[in-house]
């Protein structure tokens, strides 16, 4: 068939030595490629250069991407490039500069975990943890108090990214109760119905088999969980490696230690027909903020809009309005009202989110100026 080289020149997965299938490139990824390549041709004059292929983000570096064109088992030396004015994630699929200097377009995503930045000055504005993923595996521990508040945020965030999210629940070789255990998978379970969800100990392997499963087939599996729910420990477990540096939590509240300090896609081993899928593993989050929700609040608050669509009103805000069916299961105890009350919150703070975008958009269309997209 020829060199790898020889074989991306193709642009088609239809050669099944192209290393790329390895990191997630199919038939699908295909189209999205050619379909730029031609909205890049028609409003620039010109073609990508076809030899130029997309390679897949590894890791990012105050600056710079590492990019992969295959997975580094099979030889191929990535490339490190810097990422002037592009927005980049690790995941992204990104085409790279004739110079070999710089990210020159970043391909449109499939999907993207995606959250409020953090940082003052820019909290209209979106940070992108992961993208192209699949599954967004949501950590707690076991050993802390169980925390419906921050599940819910989590699986808004999660299934507005478009992968799907499944909860794992950590530290099972430090409980000493099978009913504790229970309390905690009951307690998270009222908050996240039809999210499957799976109880684990990294330090024994308890469980860890059944989650190398949601990466079978070159699938992406990204990571999130608050410093200290065992997520270093649960990577290292999987890949069968120390990749990740690990440190014990405080014994006052079980909070831990930032042990992942860069956001990077981790190979996982093999299986019998060698489509291991990858990880992408994000430094400890302590504070769940949301992005502009599309379908994510109805889809994490299934069971209340359902019961709204029994409310008198179409309109209803599920107060003191006559025939709201949302209250009335309130009433009869079918509906924790701390779940209604966490709805309505998260609903408010989208809804201030995005008057603040608008605020924002307001004052760059006056300066002239617009931010760049990916």
């Amino acid at each position: 068939m020829g060199s790898w080289e020889e074989c991306l020149c193709e642009a088609t997965v239809t050669y099944v030595n192209d290393p790329r299938m390895a990191l997630g490139w199919n038939v699908t990824w295909d189209v999205t490629w050619e379909s730029t390549r031609s909205e890049v041709a028609k409003n620039q004059s010109h073609a990508l250069d076809g030899t130029n292929l997309p390679g897949r983000v590894s890791r990012l570096d105050r600056g710079w991407s590492t990019v992969w064109y295959g997975p580094p088992s099979m030889g191929i030396e990535p490339v490190r490039v810097r990422n002037i004015g592009a927005e980049v994630a690790v995941g992204d699929w990104v085409v790279v500069s004739a110079d070999g200097e710089k990210v020159e377009m970043v391909l449109p995503r499939h999907s993207a975990f995606m959250r409020r930045a953090s940082f003052e000055g820019q909290r209209a504005e979106a940070h992108t943890i992961a993208a192209n993923i699949d599954v967004v595996f949501l950590l707690h521990a076991l050993v802390s108090p169980p925390n419906q508040r921050r599940l819910e945020r989590e699986l808004v965030l999660a299934f507005d990214s478009g992968a799907t999210p499944v909860l794992i629940l950590t530290k099972l070789d430090l409980m000493e109760s099978a009913a504790e255990v229970k309390h905690c998978v009951d307690t998270l379970e009222a908050v996240a119905p039809g999210v499957d969800i799976h109880v684990v100990s990294g330090i024994r392997g308890d469980g860890l088999e059944a989650l190398l499963q949601y990466a079978k087939g070159y699938r992406t599996v990204a990571l999130l969980g608050a410093s200290g729910v065992g997520k270093s420990t649960i990577v290292n477990t999987l890949v069968g490696g120390q990749v990740q540096s690990t440190a014990a939590v405080r014994e006052g509240d079980q909070r831990g230690r930032h042990t992942t300090t860069a956001v990077q896609l981790v190979a996982l081993p093999s299986d019998p027909i060698g489509e291991a899928g990858w990880l992408i593993d994000t430094p400890g989050v302590r504070a769940v903020s949301l992005w502009s929700s599309g379908t994510g609040i109805e889809r994490a608050f299934a069971d209340v809009f359902t019961l709204s669509e029994k409310c008198r009103f179409r309109d209803c805000k599920h107060r003191e309005e006559p025939g709201c069916a949302v209250s009335a299961a309130v009433i009869a105890g079918k509906l924790d009202p701390r779940r209604l009350d966490s709805m309505k919150r998260l609903v408010a703070e989208e809804a201030a989110l995005e008057e603040e975008q608008k605020a924002r958009l307001k004052v760059e269309d006056r300066r002239g100026f617009r931010k760049r997209k990916p």
